[in-house]
């Protein structure tokens, strides 16, 4: 991959860069880069890491911690947090038994929510997986509140509205029960915006987009 693809960084808002590798590979995930004056956090990992992107990582002020929504980003995550001084990658407990590779970097945490720093928390939505977790900055979108999805709560091609599935894959959707509780953690928490996976993002009212993409799910599957 270091011989035909490269990651790009692109400056989404103050504070907030997304890291895409070109061509596209795999399911072509994003990666964000959240920068705090407390740090930076690492939000999801890509397969490819290379030296330039170390480089460009490192000019943004490198990385204090990983943080990965669910199994399906594990992949590489030893070796970023290696490049990076070893940096605690955090994981939910309840995901514990997919991590393939395990390290001293790996920190697992119980519960509904962690509070790291910079005043970034990480929330368990369970659902797509047991463990599967978002990540919460207040401070973003100039203090509306950003949040950090990875594939659940997906956004849809129609940008106005999300969806929730058990497998993507295999479409396979979601039961109403851990839809409910998706939709529930998220409740106690201000935000604007949601940055997704996959480059597909909802920039204002991302909170109230989830709400009644809820009610529209629920329906559909006769719930």
């Amino acid at each position: 991959m270091r011989a035909t693809h490269s990651n790009h960084l692109i400056d989404r808002e103050p504070g907030v860069t997304s890291i895409q590798t070109q061509p596209g590979f795999a399911i072509r995930q994003h990666a964000y880069l959240i920068e705090t004056p407390e740090g930076n956090l690492l939000w999801d990992c890509l397969t490819l890491l290379d030296a330039q992107t170390i480089d460009a990582i490192r000019k943004h002020g490198g990385v204090r911690a990983i943080a990965i929504s669910h199994p399906h980003y594990y992949g590489t995550m030893i070796e970023w947090s290696q490049a990076f001084d070893d940096a605690p990658i955090w994981i939910h407990e309840d995901d514990r038994a997919w991590v393939m590779r395990p390290g001293p970097q790996v920190q697992f945490w119980r519960g509904e929510t962690n509070q790291l720093f910079g005043s970034i928390r990480l929330i368990r939505c369970g659902g797509h997986f047991d463990g599967f977790q978002v990540a919460h900055w207040p401070d973003g979108a100039e203090g509306r509140g950003v949040l950090f999805a990875g594939d659940q709560p997906q956004v849809c091609m129609d940008t106005k509205w999300v969806t929730f599935m058990y497998s993507y894959p295999n479409w396979i959707p979601l039961d109403a029960k851990p839809v409910r509780r998706v939709v529930a953690s998220l409740e106690p928490w201000k935000f604007d915006r949601l940055y997704g996976a996959f480059g597909r993002n909802l920039m204002t009212g991302a909170k109230q987009i989830i709400q009644r993409s809820e009610e529209r799910y629920l329906r559909a599957i006769g719930a």
